[in-house]
């Protein structure tokens, strides 16, 4: 098979990330993502741009096992974002090889929201990173037409891209056709997971389900055949899949792996 496929750092986040690494070539794939920053206040992430032994031992690891680091976890562009706070940040996404930033919109007002994700692709841009912005229903890039709009009003940097996550495709007014016209340069890679047909009603159920309660690929409602049917078909996946029961119960390798065989289920 000649699509990569990506260990999401959420499907395993009690894992530092050498044993992220560890998993992923164990389990077959062939990158994995770090969470560098949580995605909320307080949420656990693994900083290694503060930590230079976690830091040396995951370039170790990521050399041993063959294994190439995909994307990094996670920017938030809210009103008080400062670029220069990123630096450290590239950095080490460089030096470990990384291709992506997974960047989160939050500001409600959209041209100060342009003015740092412009900010952010030009400061990722000598690092060889790319900024991709993933859509998600209770942010303030809800759908992937807001997410156009964000790269289009940004000046469309050359290393921008927007992320499409199944589980958002599927929970946010994001018709497929609109998915299908999104332009090729702009597409890094992608998320796959699957969830329960009936969407929750509530933001705190959305998030919830996001973070601890996704599906492997075919078990759930999303329509996962048709949005990979308008995706590139050597499009990255990244394989995110948390869900705070099944995962311990299987530990981070079974589950893993599991992940890993319902996804290529998935691709035939």
């Amino acid at each position: 098979m000649n699509r990569p496929l990506s260990l999401a750092h959420l499907t395993v986040l009690e894992l530092p990330p050498p044993q992220v690494v560890e998993t992923a070539a164990a389990a077959g794939y062939t990158h994995a993502g770090i969470r560098l920053l949580p995605s909320a206040p307080g949420g656990l992430a693994y900083p290694l741009m503060d930590d230079p032994a976690l830091l040396r031992e995951t370039r170790s690891r990521l050399q041993d096992t063959g294994i190439r680091l995909f994307d990094l976890e996670i920017v938030r562009l809210g009103a008080d974002f400062d670029v220069r706070a990123y630096q450290r940040f590239c950095e080490v996404g460089a030096e470990l090889g990384a291709h992506t930033i997974l960047v989160g919109g939050d500001d409600p007002e959209p041209a100060r929201l342009a003015q740092s994700f412009a900010a952010l692709c030009e400061l990722a841009r000598p690092f060889g990173l790319h900024p991709s912005i993933e859509f998600m229903p209770w942010t303030a890039v809800p759908d992937v037409a807001s997410a156009l709009r964000l790269v289009q009003a940004a000046g469309r940097p050359a290393n921008a891209g927007i992320l499409v996550d199944a589980l958002h495709w599927a929970r946010s007014d994001s018709p497929l056709p609109q998915v299908a016209a999104l332009p090729r340069e702009l597409l890094h890679y992608a998320q796959v997971c699957d969830a329960p047909a009936q969407v929750p009603t509530t933001v705190e159920g959305l998030i919830h389900t996001a973070r601890c309660e996704r599906l492997l690929p075919g078990e759930g409602g999303i329509d996962l055949p048709a949005l990979l049917s308008v995706l590139p078909p050597e499009l990255p996946l990244s394989v995110e899949i948390p869900h705070h029961v099944r995962a311990p119960q299987a530990g981070a390798l079974g589950w893993a792996r599991q992940a890993r065989d319902a996804t290529l289920r998935l691709l035939g």
